[in-house]
């Protein structure tokens, strides 16, 4: 057998033949949610007058991709269909939703405020450059955190109790429930016109891009956040557990902008409260530590 024929052959070896159907169609309607949420925030740039709020609309986009993105990998345990095909394409799509996206929102929602201001335009050169910085160092360290999962996973469900750095998912719902919030609740909580909605709108304005880098930051870290799914929900656990999760749900169906900022904002911060904690308590040892081997994790695995 000479080489090209070897070459062939090894090429054939390596061929994908079958692929879990619905846990991939899953897959990609994260990723398309994703592309959506691009979509409509460069219209929210293009159409500033119109009446949709089109910022709003990205950022529900990228929580409808975070729950296709839980769905698929269960529905690929459930049916014993988990592939290294179906973790890749999750992957990609992942970076689609929760890398890029939630970094393009945020770019032209101040680039959009921006352009409405009356700043120097030495100030206004600043600022933009700045913008930009934080949405690149954002999609960097949400590529980073990709990768060092896809080299760091492992097969076994029962490793799968913590996290590595702030999860993408969670991440991008930071940024997206706070623009949700700005633009879907705020306009009917107070008057647009008020000094009170003014302060508050410069304030989400001014700290986006400092959210951004946060987040950002916390995703290359080796901070543990809980797997929620698999650490609470998972088989038999106390009853403060219930109790909490159906205050959630009650905050949830009350105010579903205000209820998304606190989830998402709240899951960000407790894992720095947790290491902040026990790095203060030399006498006492995270059990996440102990208990959980050093492995990272996406939400949806």
């Amino acid at each position: 057998m000479n080489t090209v024929e070897k070459t062939r052959e090894r090429l054939r070896k390596h061929r994908l033949k079958y692929i879990a159907i619905l846990p991939s169609l899953i897959t990609l309607v994260n990723g398309l949610c994703g592309f959506a949420a691009i979509g409509f925030a460069g219209k929210g740039m293009i159409e500033p007058l119109a009446d949709m709020k089109y910022f709003a609309i990205s950022g529900y986009l990228i929580f409808f991709a975070m729950i296709a993105d839980v769905l698929d990998g269960r529905v690929a345990r459930m049916s014993n269909q988990t592939s290294s095909f179906g973790g890749q394409l999750d992957s990609l799509c992942d970076m689609i939703s929760f890398g890029v996206a939630p970094a393009y929102l945020m770019l032209n929602i101040l680039r959009f405020h921006l352009a409405g201001s009356d700043l120097n335009p030495v100030l206004m050169s600043f600022f933009i450059r700045f913008i930009w910085l934080a949405s690149a160092v954002y999609v960097a360290c949400a590529a980073v955190r990709l990768a060092r999962f896809n080299v760091e996973n492992e097969e076994d469900e029962t490793a799968h109790m913590s996290f590595m750095g702030l999860p993408t998912p969670a991440a991008a719902g930071v940024i997206a429930s706070i623009v949700v919030f700005y633009q879907d609740l705020m306009p009917f909580i107070m008057e647009k016109n008020s000094n009170v909605f003014w302060f508050f709108e410069s304030a989400i304005i001014s700290m986006l891009p400092f959210v951004a880098f946060g987040v950002a930051i916390l995703m290359i870290t080796r901070i543990r956040y809980p797997h929620i799914m698999n650490r609470y929900l998972r088989g038999k656990k106390p009853f403060n557990h219930l109790i909490w999760f159906l205050v959630l749900i009650v905050l949830l169906f009350w105010n579903l902008q205000l209820a998304l900022v606190i989830i998402s904002v709240g899951f960000a911060l407790s894992g720095c409260v947790r290491w902040a904690y026990y790095q203060l308590r030399k006498d006492k040892v995270d059990p996440y530590e102990i208990t959980e081997p050093d492995v990272g994790e996406e939400i949806s695995d």
